[in-house]
């Protein structure tokens, strides 16, 4: 058995009501099992329900400073970007964690939230084709592949792609822990 790769690390995956059910379930476990402590964040703390009624209990709100301590962000997709992007603490979190050069991850309709957040333009994204021209009207670059990586913004269309998305999301974050490392073994000399 491989040890797990993200031990320390924390991420924020975001839940509304109408979540697509594979992409909010799918990181959540694939990334516990890599080590890392998983916290699903709403705008309010009560039980979202997923299109296919699979319910997500939020452990905090958006609106908790804490969750900018967080190493990255995950928007699943599904109706629940068109819901996340209404509230501005939601938009506030993600703008923050991309400026400071924290991962954010978003999937298939997720690229709203992107959007919203003002970080898309002049980005290279994927998203699900049906927000296509929406990311271009923002002033994204939209490329059609399972995932695009700019930076530390990762972006995938659809559940069908979640493999590579989270294989993605773990090389930046292991990346980003060897450098962090690095940097603290340097400091210490």
């Amino acid at each position: 058995m491989t040890p797990p790769r993200l031990p320390g690390r924390t991420l924020v995956v975001l839940a509304e009501d109408l979540y697509e059910d594979l992409e909010l379930w799918y990181p959540v476990l694939r990334f516990r099992e890599e080590g890392a402590r998983v916290v699903i964040a709403g705008p309010d703390m009560k039980s979202y329900h997923g299109k296919h009624g699979y319910p997500a209990m939020v452990e905090t709100s958006v609106h908790t400073d804490e969750l900018r301590k967080c190493d990255g962000v995950i928007i699943p997709g599904g109706y629940a970007p068109d819901r996340l992007r209404r509230h501005p603490q939601v938009l506030a979190l993600v703008r923050d964690l991309f400026l400071e050069g924290k991962v954010v991850a978003s999937i298939c309709h997720a690229a709203w939230v992107l959007i919203s957040s003002g970080i898309i333009r002049e980005r290279n994204v994927t998203c699900h084709y049906a927000v296509k021209d929406d990311v271009v009207n923002a002033g994204g670059r939209y490329l059609d592949a399972e995932v695009v990586r700019d930076g530390k913004l990762i972006t995938s269309r659809q559940p069908s792609d979640l493999g590579s998305f989270c294989r993605e999301i773990i090389a930046v974050l292991e990346v980003s822990k060897a450098v962090s490392t690095e940097a603290q073994e340097a400091r210490a000399m």
